[in-house]
Formats: C-alpha cells, sequence, structure tokens
C-alpha cells in the first residue's frame, strides 16, 4: 500500500516506511490494529439511537492527549492485527448485529486499509452509513481520499490555543490543521440529515470537550464554529472530563468541570446562538446528552 511507504497520512508528515513494518510517531506499522469491535451506546442520540453504533476502536494514535480516556488503546496500542479482509468482516457482523452505523474511532493512521476493507464489505451488503470519528488532526489530502467512502464525519475541534495543545497533546500546529480538515468535511457531507427515526444518514457534527480551567479556550473553539461554519452544523459539547492517565499528575487537569464552568459555557452557547447539537447533561448521569440546543 504506497500511500504509508513514506507515510504523510496526518499532518506529522513523519516519511516513515510503515510499509516494511516501521513505526510513524503515531505507533502504528504497516498492520491495522483494533481493541473493540462493539455495539455502542454512549454517543450522541442520531448516532447511537436505539439499536447502538457499531464501533470499531482502532489503537494507537496520531495525539498524544495527556487526559486520555482510552490511553491503553492509543498510548499503549493495546489491541489485536487484523488484515483488511477481517476489517471488512467486522462491519458486516456489526450490521447483522443491529448496528445503525459503522463507527470508526480514531481511524486516521489506518484510513487507506479502511478504505479497501469499506469497499470489500459493501460489495457484501454493507449499507449502513460509515462515520469517521476523529480527533480532528487531519490531512485535507488524505480526506479527499476519503471522498464518497465516509457518510458522517464526527471530528472534535479540542483547541483554539495551540500552546495548550502542544501542552497537553503534542501538538504544534492543531488549529489550523483541524480547522482545515473540518472545513473539508463539511465541503464533502454537509449539514446533518436524518432519517424518520432521527438518525443521522450523512453530515458533519463538531465535537468539543470542556476542559477544566481552560474555559477561554472553549469559548474561542465555539467562536470559531460559530463564525465560520454553517449554522445546521451540529455541535456537541461535553462535559465528561475527568483527570485520567497523566492529567492526575497536572495540577490544571486534575480535577473534574464544575457545574459553574459547565454553566458558563452552556451561556456561551446560548449567546452566540448556536442551535443545532447536543450538550451533556453534568449532573448524576455526565454521558446524558440533552437532545438539542433548542429543547
Amino acid at each position: 500500500m504506497k500511500e504509508i511507504k513514506k507515510c504523510k497520512i496526518c499532518p506529522h508528515q513523519c516519511k516513515v516506511n510503515r510499509l516494511e513494518g516501521k513505526k510513524g510517531l503515531c505507533g502504528a506499522d504497516n498492520k491495522i490494529k483494533v481493541a473493540l469491535a462493539t455495539l455502542h451506546f454512549y454517543e450522541e442520540p442520531c448516532i447511537s439511537g436505539k439499536n447502538g453504533s457499531g464501533a470499531v476502536f482502532f489503537s494507537h494514535c496520531n495525539m498524544k492527549c495527556k487526559f486520555c480516556q482510552n490511553y491503553e488503546i492509543s498510548w499503549e496500542g493495546k489491541g489485536k492485527e487484523i488484515t483488511v479482509q477481517e476489517l471488512a468482516n467486522m462491519f458486516l457482523e456489526l450490521k447483522q448485529k443491529g448496528a445503525d452505523n459503522i463507527n470508526l474511532v480514531t481511524p486516521t493512521i489506518y484510513t487507506y486499509q479502511i478504505i479497501e476493507a469499506i469497499k470489500i464489505a459493501k460489495e457484501k451488503g454493507l449499507d449502513i452509513p460509515i462515520i469517521y470519528n476523529s480527533n480532528g488532526y487531519e490531512s485535507v489530502q488524505t480526506l479527499k481520499d476519503l471522498e464518497g467512502y465516509i457518510d458522517v464525519y464526527l471530528p472534535d475541534l479540542k483547541y483554539f490555543d495551540n500552546e495548550i495543545a502542544l501542552k497537553f497533546s503534542g501538538i504544534k500546529n492543531y488549529f489550523e490543521c483541524a480547522t482545515k480538515a473540518i472545513q473539508e468535511m463539511y465541503r464533502q457531507v454537509g449539514s446533518p440529515v436524518l432519517n424518520d427515526d432521527g438518525l443521522i444518514q450523512k453530515g458533519l457534527i463538531i465535537r468539543h470537550l470542556v476542559l477544566p480551567n481552560y474555559i477561554e479556550n472553549s469559548k474561542k473553539v465555539l467562536n470559531w464554529i460559530h463564525s465560520n461554519m454553517d449554522s445546521n452544523v451540529y455541535v456537541s459539547l461535553m462535559a465528561q472530563y475527568f483527570p485520567c492517565y497523566q492529567a492526575k499528575n497536572i495540577q490544571e487537569l486534575n480535577r473534574k468541570l464544575t457545574k459553574e464552568e459547565y454553566k458558563e459555557i452552556e451561556e456561551y452557547v446560548y449567546a452566540l446562538n448556536i442551535q443545532n447539537g447536543y450538550m451533556q447533561d453534568l449532573g448524576e448521569n455526565e454521558e446524558e446528552y440533552v437532545p438539542n440546543f433548542n429543547q
């Protein structure tokens, strides 16, 4: 697979020959590695639905977030090596189990193997939406190569301030890369289209995780979305942060978000008149989504 012979799949552009088994900055070589494939019920309502999202959690990551909740997968590479054919079979098995979509979680570094797996699966009857669930640190060229294979883009927009991105995720140019990537994603799939059951079939949803002590960063992210994206694009505002992995030892990050912090962000969303999307309820169940900003 020539794309990983001199790997430039993501903005790191590390040019490592993964085809020969060498590992890029992401930690991946020429083999696909998957940690888990399962029906997942804790995504946004238009993704999880009643039957669950067919989530495939890929191992390794091109970002190194010190607060990553899946650090055993992303940092340590926990998972099983599989072939392209086996990945295609995973997609089909998830559909047979009733999945409303295929949810590719942290897929970036396996993009070209995933494309081949999608081709195989579609030839065998895969006909449900495919979701690209990404940290946002993407190459525009790689995304262009995905056009036609992805129905829904679900990127993070973690940081406005690159100093914060470098400090907590080891990325120097996150904002520029992520915003260009998100604009390319929108060009391909546009605003969300839901079916009669309220399940997303196509479109862009931008996620943002609110970090404690960094409320201004969140406001700037939301302001960029408001100023640069179509008003019909969905925004998913997440309150689920809790300190894990290295964040336990970082003073600014070693606590959960306070209700006062999250309320300030909620009020900012309303002030911007961002109308479409979801907010998590910062209550007893921190993974419960408020259905829509307008409700």
